[in-house]
């Protein structure tokens, strides 16, 4: 499969009213709403619309909300026990991840986990991408912080950040990370996968269930019931949604795949708009990726 250049910035611009579309959408979804009023809603003429989203999402705006249907997510759902189990049995997310990417995890020590950060040297960056604008951080050891910058708060973002590592050393650092963002955000490639490192800090329960996340493939879904039983806690759902919503790294450990049993595709951090935006994505690469097998 041939490599196609992503331009971020453009992605970063396009992925604002592609935003708007899908809340507009939510919003009004019992409705129907026609192609023409979605433009409209939009200041935008149908043809200006279409082509808009079908550059950004690589599929026509009626076909990605079939993607998204509660149906859809239902059939996803009663398929995903098996890939689920065959994902985990070999420890690998599959072929079909958003960025064909081999994720390696190091969590911290309990003695560096206690002292949050001292010592760590830790390099963040702003970069467009097309779900937004976030920041990346990483150390030495491994990217170690995503979070998508809302309304323009660059300065929320990184008060998260600071929260998160209180006593590291913090340098910003765009050439460092922005080759992570490369890497992170490119397009399914054939051939052979790169690697990522990931340095991650939470509780033994947290990581566990962080690293279950992974090895959901890009286009399935779990629920959370799914991924209690895979980490041998059938009865701790409540406590895996609570560290799905801790997740110090979406795209990148995919608590977006996550919805609830009965179809509806529920909550997430970084709005809902945002989780259906990365979902159906996923959706449509992972179907091309499928077709581009056969």
């Amino acid at each position: 499969m041939e490599r196609t250049m992503i331009n971020y910035e453009q992605a970063a611009q396009d992925y604002k009213r592609i935003e708007k579309a899908l809340y507009y959408l939510e919003t009004h979804y019992l409705e129907q709403p026609s192609l023409k009023e979605i433009a409209a809603h939009l200041h935008l003429s149908e043809f200006h619309f279409q082509k808009l989203f079908t550059r950004w999402a690589g599929i026509s705006p009626k076909r990605f909300m079939q993607y998204l249907s509660k149906e859809h997510a239902k059939q996803l759902m009663s398929e995903s026990t098996s890939v689920l189990e065959a994902a985990y049995e070999t420890g690998l997310s599959g072929p079909g991840r958003l960025h064909d990417l081999f994720i390696i995890t190091e969590a911290v020590t309990p003695g560096e986990f206690r002292s949050r950060g001292e010592g760590l040297e830790i390099a963040y960056g702003f970069h467009p991408t097309p779900f937004g604008e976030c920041l990346l951080a990483a150390t030495d050891r491994g990217v170690c912080h995503l979070i998508f910058v809302d309304d323009g708060d660059r300065e929320a973002a990184l008060q998260a950040l600071r929260r998160r590592w209180v006593r590291a050393s913090l340098n910003q650092s765009q050439e460092q990370t922005a080759s992570l963002v490369e890497q992170i955000f490119k397009p399914l490639q054939g051939g052979g996968q790169g690697s990522l490192a990931l340095h991650l800090q939470g509780t033994n329960f947290q990581i566990k269930v962080w690293e279950a996340l992974l090895r959901i493939p890009a286009g399935a879904v779990a629920s959370y019931e799914q991924i209690a039983t895979l980490i041998g806690q059938p009865r701790a759902a409540r406590a895996v949604s609570n560290a799905i919503a801790d997740n110090p790294l979406p795209v990148l450990i995919p608590c977006h795949r996550v919805i609830r049993k009965m179809g509806e595709f529920g909550g997430y951090r970084y709005g809902t708009a945002r989780k259906k935006a990365l979902l159906g994505r996923e959706m449509a690469g992972a179907a091309a990726y499928i077709g581009a097998s056969l």
